[in-house]
């Protein structure tokens, strides 16, 4: 019966979040969280990993970075090799510039999404070290509430 109340208690829960919806997100790489807010309000912050190589906002293509800025999450894209994935709009016309002066391809495709397809279950492990090629990754249930929580045009900071 306590299984049952709990959950219950979990599912109604995750009705209630996901009812409420976020009209930015803010990451804060440092502190390897995910926050969504409605105005000041914070909804709710999820633990999150990143791109082999945290350190610093994300150069060019293939460095494993994740960006840093002022972006928006600009595409959802439920059929991923991830479980869920909502497309960071990186790069913006300043990266490319900064890229452009250097002579690198600026590098794309930054998305927050879930665990991969065949591993969902591995977030205990995976959840430890930064893994992704500059994404943000998030355990499946936890990729499941900022899915609901956000539309495709909220603004998202990524902060060191």
């Amino acid at each position: 019966m306590q299984k049952i109340v709990a959950l219950f208690l979990i599912v109604f829960s995750l009705g209630i979040c996901a009812a409420e919806k976020a009209d930015r997100v803010v990451v804060i790489k440092s502190k390897k969280t995910l926050s969504l807010y409605s105005g000041d309000r914070k909804l709710a912050t999820y633990p999150v990993v990143f791109g082999a190589r945290p350190v610093g906002h994300k150069r060019q293509e293939g460095d494993k970075r994740t960006p840093e800025g002022h972006y928006l999450l600009d595409f959802k894209k439920p059929d991923s090799d991830f479980y869920k994935a909502i497309r960071i709009s990186y790069p913006n016309d300043a990266d490319i510039e900064r890229a452009k002066r250097r002579g690198v391809a600026p590098g794309g495709a930054i998305m927050i999404h879930g665990q991969r397809n065949y591993l969902g279950k591995a977030w205990f492990i995976t959840r430890k070290f930064n893994w992704t090629d500059g994404c943000v990754a998030l355990s499946n249930p936890d990729m499941e509430a900022v899915w609901q929580a956000v539309d495709v045009g909220t603004p998202i900071e990524i902060k060191p």
